[in-house]
């Protein structure tokens, strides 16, 4: 996995920053999930999972030539007790195929194997090829399947684990 250092850049990454969502970020998460997905998370629901001691939002951010940072991707996830539950992971449309949703997913396990967790879950869009790429690679495996879980587009989700 690759570590962090303790400015937040990926050691051998690609210039990507990560820090945990505030507040004030709201609005450019709240575009960043509408470009991404068909059913984007609420302003309403992404509030609570900012005040939940177990829920952690993290972002990952590029600086711009001109100055700031773009966003281009998060991971929304819990720790509870011995267990990391991935519940969300975007990456803006224009940044795919960059390492964005890889760079954050590998610091959601560094954080889970910190914390001591033993397994990391998450459910993927069964047609969501990409991401069941990644997640296979990161060390996950399919262990069921929730039909129609997805149900206003109809789709399975396959449930995969990761044991630390």
């Amino acid at each position: 996995m690759r570590r962090l250092r303790e400015d937040g850049t990926p050691d051998k990454g690609k210039g990507f920053l990560i820090r945990q969502m505030t507040v004030d970020d709201m609005p450019a998460v709240m575009a960043l999930e509408k470009a991404s997905f068909k059913n984007p998370w609420s302003t309403e629901l992404l509030g609570r999972e900012l005040q939940h001691d177990w829920s952690t939002i993290l972002l990952v951010e590029e600086p711009r030539p001109e100055g700031g940072v773009e966003l281009l991707g998060l991971a929304i996830f819990w720790i509870v007790h011995d267990e990391v539950h991935v519940l969300n992971v975007a990456t803006a449309p224009v940044h795919r195929r960059r390492g964005v949703a890889r760079v954050v997913m590998e610091e959601v396990l560094r954080r889970g194997v910190a914390r001591r967790c033993s397994l990391a879950t998450l459910e993927v869009r069964r047609g969501n090829e990409s991401a069941l790429n990644l997640y296979r690679s990161l060390g996950f495996r399919p262990v069921g399947i929730r039909p129609n879980y997805y149900v206003d587009e109809g789709e399975d989700a396959i449930v995969m684990v990761l044991d630390f």
